[in-house]
């Protein structure tokens, strides 16, 4: 009975080890090449945009920095998923283009919907403080023109 397990384990063991390798190679998720930059907002402050580079960019702008595990399935799939998705809500290295997103940006910073929690748990430098967010949300929204106490005001009522 001993040995029966044991080659069950092997089997599975292998199966998972044989479809991790074949996964590697589903290209998608692998091109980490940004696109360039072809204009930002015009920041109220350097404190802001600092404090968007450390919690926004990686997700939302063409300046995005890979990490290691960007290049391994399915890793590589969810984050590629994650970078294309918040690039065509709100870019701001894309100013120049409509943003559908970009009077939401300062609420949602407000009520700690971004960066996402599954995000700061991996990445430490984006885990903003309350301090920081509070500046983060509000310098976003004099850059962005949005009036963030009016519309949180006007969405709890």
């Amino acid at each position: 009975m001993n040995v029966l397990n044991r080659t069950w384990w092997s089997r599975i063991a292998g199966g998972l080890l044989g479809t991790f390798l074949v996964i590697q190679l589903v290209p998608y998720g692998r091109d980490h090449t940004n696109p360039p930059v072809t204009g930002e907002p015009t920041w109220d402050a350097p404190d802001t945009r600092a404090l968007a580079k450390q919690a926004c960019f990686d997700c939302h702008s063409n300046e995005t920095e890979w990490p290691a595990y960007a290049s391994i399935a399915p890793a590589s799939w969810l984050v590629q998923h994650d970078v294309d998705e918040g690039r065509t809500a709100l870019n701001f290295s894309e100013w120049t283009r409509p943003q559908n997103e970009a009077k939401e940006a300062a609420i949602a910073v407000r009520e700690d919907k971004m960066p996402p929690t599954a995000y700061t748990l991996i990445h430490a430098h984006a885990r903003l403080s309350a301090a920081d967010r509070d500046r983060l949300a509000q310098g976003l929204a004099r850059t962005l023109g949005v009036a963030v106490e009016h519309e949180a005001r006007e969405r709890h009522r």
